[in-house]
């Protein structure tokens, strides 16, 4: 990068820093009170609450990986996105009406109030490791990684500074301001960050054909890569097992979708800030608009530059690509493919605006988790077992306590396991046992009185046993690193190397569908078919939407009708 990219990058981090302090002033004599601080006193209108999540939701290195999940397998990646923006409208629906007529801080106050205080207990030690110790560090530890690829050599050695430059910014404005700060300073986030997607996307249409022209590069690209133009992948594709066809939009991708946005603390927190339902309702429908728009701004630039690297007829020609982008076959994802376009075809003084887009995504996602983990152990650890009777300003204190500590921690395990990337994988992918269990707990005690506190216990804990009989094929060896079963593998082993072989989706859409059949069980073993004291009353009309939701909802469904038929 030159200096005016150094100084447009500088000026990123003063704005952000200043905005986020400015917009959560309080008046002159009075304190923040919890509400203020964890919730932005409930005053979120729904284009603050909309970008928020968005700018919670995509760090840099999810804007990396699906770029190059884009060079690989196409548009089909897509799907996170837009089957996103379907579960986004139900919970806005289903699930808003209940949390905010209950008040709640933190989505482990809701277990509490429905099951006990023992379950939510649990919920919350979880969520508050969880957090620290696996997301903060990862996104730390990865985007950081991505910097240090686009503005360094790659080589690890702008590693730690970049650590705690973007600690350092997330700190400034978040651990003061609470998530008002937060909030506010996402709607500018995302902003740029959509600038710095177009910007990319756009420049590097134009140099993908000797034309510079970009509608006629898209078009280009859309047709000598027509195979990456295909929303669901038939059986035999490489990809499959990541996105088993029609599972996309029927089987267990609703599982952990509905999970991250509907009982996700870091994500649902903006909505139960919200001046009201019907505001927070047309912010999550709004986010929905936003999520339509992510694959042009992240899938795209990654199918174009699997376009420049494969040089078919018609493609303008890259000196050193083979060497920069080299893939073994056709459909190999290739991380490399966005940090590539942007130091190759941004130019300076850009490069330093797109730059600044990726580092907001990394400190959005930063303040929001420091400030999720800082909610839920406030209000749910401090307050309930340290010191009941806090005052507003000590629970404010602690709040900020926490956020501090928790970014501390985050970056020490981070740095630790900077030459462990691997590691990171393996602890995310297990920590992933859990939301099936948890979305069928959550799901049943929402919508179904005769669930029982016994029931939910004993969910908790065999949900995670019977998703991790999943995995059991792979750590007896059952299984090859190529995925096939092993030839010396036992007639219990095959058997687990066949589950381990089913699509993670599946593994998940089955593992929900055990869990709720479970607490059934259970809940009518224990009540005798009675609903539960705690069952939740449903009053007529709770899912009523205004016109604003059902006009955007039938907007994006049409939208993504249109998308699939298209592109399938």
């Amino acid at each position: 990068m030159g200096t005016i990219d150094y100084i447009v990058f500088a000026a990123y981090g003063v704005l952000i820093v200043g905005l986020g302090l400015y917009m959560s002033r309080t008046k002159a004599g009075t304190e923040k009170t919890a509400e203020d601080y964890f919730l932005a006193s409930k005053s979120l209108p729904w284009w603050a609450i909309g970008t928020s999540l968005i700018a919670a939701n995509i760090s840099a290195e999810q804007m990396i990986g699906m770029s190059g999940q884009g060079f690989g397998m196409g548009l089909a990646i897509a799907s996170y996105e837009f089957m996103a923006a379907v579960a986004l409208l139900v919970v806005a629906k289903f699930f808003l009406p209940i949390f905010l007529k209950k008040e709640l801080y933190t989505i482990p106050e809701f277990v509490e109030q429905r099951f006990s205080t023992d379950l939510k207990t649990i919920l919350a030690l979880f969520w508050i490791a969880l957090f620290t110790f696996v997301n903060l560090a990862t996104v730390m530890l990865l985007g950081a990684l991505a910097l240090d690829t686009i503005i360094g050599t790659g080589d690890g050695s702008l590693l730690l500074i970049s650590m705690v430059g973007l600690a350092a910014v997330a700190i400034a404005y978040s651990v003061y301001g609470g998530l008002s700060a937060v909030a506010w300073t996402d709607v500018l986030q995302v902003g740029l960050l959509i600038m710095g997607g177009l910007i990319t996307t756009y420049l590097a249409l134009t140099h993908v054909t000797p034309s510079g022209n970009a509608l006629t590069g898209l078009e280009h690209v859309m047709t000598v890569a027509s195979d990456k133009f295909h929303m669901i992948l038939h059986k035999g594709h490489p990809a499959y097992n990541d996105l088993p066809g029609i599972a996309v939009l029927v089987g267990g991708m609703w599982v952990a979708n509905l999970y991250y946005w509907g009982f996700n603390q870091y994500i649902i927190q903006r909505a139960l800030a919200a001046k009201n339902l019907r505001e927070a309702q047309r912010g999550l429908v709004f986010a929905g608009f936003l999520k339509l728009l992510i694959p042009l701004i992240v899938v795209v630039p990654g199918i174009v530059a699997w376009v420049m690297y494969a040089q078919p007829d018609g493609t303008a020609i890259i000196d050193g690509i083979r060497d920069t982008l080299s893939v073994t076959h056709p459909y190999e994802a290739n991380d490399n493919a966005f940090p590539w376009l942007i130091r190759s075809f941004v130019p300076t003084g850009l490069r330093g605006l797109v730059v600044a887009a990726l580092a907001a995504a990394i400190v959005s996602s930063l303040a929001s988790m420091m400030n999720s983990i800082s909610t839920i152990f406030t209000m749910d650890i401090y307050r309930v077992y340290i010191n009941k009777n806090a005052s507003q300003t000590t629970t404010v204190n602690v709040g900020r306590i926490t956020a501090f500590v928790a970014i501390i921690i985050g970056i020490i395990v981070a740095f630790l396991l900077r030459d462990s990337k691997g590691i990171f994988n393996v602890i995310q992918e297990y920590t992933g046992l859990v939301s099936p269990g948890i979305l069928a707990i959550f799901m049943l005690g929402l919508f179904w009185k005769k669930a029982t506190n016994r029931s939910a216990l004993w969910a908790a804990v065999l949900s995670i046993l019977f998703a991790f009989v999943f995995k059991l094929g792979k750590i007896m060896g059952a299984v090859t690193a190529s995925g096939e079963i092993a030839d010396n593998a036992s007639g219990l082993g095959r058997f687990l190397g066949y589950l381990s072989q089913i699509p993670w989706m599946h593994q998940m859409g089955l593992t929900f569908l055990f869990t709720c059949a479970l607490i059934v069980v259970i809940s009518y073993a224990e009540g005798k078919g009675k609903d539960d004291p705690k069952g939740i009353e449903l009053e007529p009309g709770v899912f009523k939407t205004g016109t604003s939701y059902n006009v955007g909802a039938f907007a994006i469904l049409l939208i993504l009708a249109f998308l699939y038929t298209i592109f399938w």
